[in-house]
């Protein structure tokens, strides 16, 4: 196993990595600036610093042609102190990037510049096809095996693009940013509905019924994400990879149009953050309108847009093949574990198990179980009696991508059981209940070889690859080298017999070679 990084901790702070340089990017929009630093330039980003202002630079573009002076400068303000976080956090490299507010307007060169000055690097201003190009990438970075159409919902506008195997084609762009359509209608939502399907006539991507999948990028559709969640009472509050079906959605989308905000009207409403709730309205007439013209059977919500596409684009092609959550938990083993090596001793020795009892993997599933072995130390340093639960919300609740709802609740799963026992009822049980009846049993199976390798071996690599497992009829054997004898005790007996149940065997037990 190759490490992705060095193990060693790194003196500026605690849980970083060392040597990391850490890389910014300033992305200057129609409705927010938003500075964020990434502790480096990889293929799984971990953010380091996130923060945005809400400069409202599209408003008023597509009538006047112009930036509105205050909104100048409330961004620039805000820019000033970016530039301070970069030089306190250390940044090596900062991308600047501005969309379709500083594109379109007549003044966009000159604010431009005045941002160059501030934060020291070039502008770049993104074509609409290049956002759309950008959001796909991001997109892709999250999820690699998506397939369908990703729109990016921004203040000025909407970009479409088509993502099949990793790829993208078709990039277009529309006239349909929130703020965009908030000037169009005089803040009237029920107006919006008509200007929108009028306007994605124009698609050549929205092909009706011909794509599955629609991918909603973008923090209005984060923002209505998170708003469903709160009504279903879903478990777990994460919007990266939260797939909903048009069905479920669309009346949602209505009600925020008919309602506009009224929390008598929108229940839940009220769990909104202010600076999205008036453009809520209008960023749900946009994708009700997408998901009609397109027949799209379900919705699957993106955290990761055109930034992180914008850093993916400037990763080797080597670095893009790297696998985003297998390097996401061996970097939260390297952090947290108490020797990472051992997780390699369980990635090999949970392989042979499988093998030898005859448990099939997709390789979707060997995946999820290399990972499971990566950050199942990640709980040591808290109380015995809360390692469970803490790692539960460790993993569910953690910033990983390329991984599903599901696949969450999977490796929360595992860890439960690996620190709870199977008798223990975690208090996130409807999260867990997420890893659904297939993956279940396979938490427990990997979970109880857990409960057996670690007392084993000390959570030391070493000890695992000298011993092995073997079937002898209806009973699993565990087989220890003579010099290891002492090992053979009666919790290892039961642990052992707990691993056979779970494998489907009759009886466990220890022999001596």
């Amino acid at each position: 196993m190759i490490r992705f990084w060095s193990l060693e901790s790194d003196p500026a702070g605690q849980g970083r990595l060392a040597g990391a340089k850490p890389v910014a990017v300033l992305d200057i929009g129609s409705n927010s600036v938003r500075l964020v630093v990434y502790e480096r330039l990889t293929r799984a980003l971990t953010v380091l610093y996130n923060e945005k202002s809400a400069s409202t630079l599209g408003r008023g573009v597509a009538a006047t042609g112009r930036l509105a002076e205050t909104s100048m400068a409330s961004a620039l303000k805000a820019i000033r102190r970016f530039a301070l976080v970069c030089r306190l956090t250390e940044v090596g490299d900062i991308y600047a990037i501005a969309t379709s507010a500083t594109r379109e307007a007549e003044n966009g060169p000159e604010f431009a510049r005045a941002v160059e000055d501030i934060i020291g690097v070039p502008v770049r201003v993104l074509s609409g096809a290049e956002e759309a190009h950008y959001a796909a990438l991001g997109l892709v970075s999250g999820m690699p095996e998506f397939m369908g159409v990703v729109g990016d919902l921004g203040g000025g506008s909407l970009e479409l693009a088509m993502v099949d195997g990793g790829h993208d084609t078709g990039g277009e762009t529309h006239e349909l940013g929130v703020i965009r359509l908030q000037d169009d209608t005089q803040m009237t939502p029920n107006k919006a509905s008509s200007i929108i399907a009028d306007r994605l006539k124009a698609s050549k991507l929205l092909d009706r019924g011909k794509h599955r999948s629609f991918a909603a990028v973008g923090g209005t559709w984060r923002a209505l994400a998170k708003l469903h969640q709160s009504r279903c009472n879903y478990p777990l509050h994460m919007v990266q990879d939260y797939v909903v079906r048009s069905e479920d959605i669309l009346p949602l989308c209505d009600a925020l149009i008919e309602g506009n905000g009224d929390k008598k009207l929108v229940k839940g409403i009220e769990t909104v953050s202010g600076s999205r709730k008036d453009l809520l309205p209008y960023g749900a007439a946009v994708l009700a309108e997408v998901l009609r013209a397109g027949a799209f059977e379900e919705v699957v919500f993106s955290a990761q847009g055109v930034r992180e596409g914008y850093l993916y684009d400037r990763l080797s092609d080597d670095d893009k093949q790297i696998d985003p959550l297998l390097q996401a938990t061996e970097e939260m083993s390297t952090l947290r574990s108490r020797a990472p090596e051992f997780s390699d001793d369980l990635v090999v020795g949970s392989a042979k198990l499988f093998k030898l009892i005859d448990v099939d993997e997709t390789d979707d599933e060997a995946r999820l179980r290399k990972a499971a072995c990566y950050i199942s130390d990640i709980g040591w340093r808290a109380h015995p009696d809360y390692r469970g639960e803490q790692s539960i919300q460790m993993v569910a609740f953690s910033d990983i991508v390329g991984i599903s709802h599901s696949g969450r609740a999977f490796l929360a799963q595992t860890l439960a059981f690996r620190y709870m026992g199977f008798k223990q009822k975690s208090a996130n049980a409807k999260l867990l209940e997420l890893a659904g009846k297939n993956l279940g049993p396979r938490a427990r199976l990997i979970a109880a070889y857990f409960r057996v390798a670690y007392p084993l071996a000390a959570a030391m690599p070493g000890i695992l690859p000298r011993t092995r497992f073997a079937v002898n009829g209806k009973t699993l054997e565990l087989h220890l080298p003579t010099d290891l004898a002492f090992l053979d005790g009666d919790r290892m007996r039961g642990r052992q017999r707990q691993l056979a149940t779970e494998a489907g065997f009759k009886d466990g037990t220890i022999r001596v070679d």
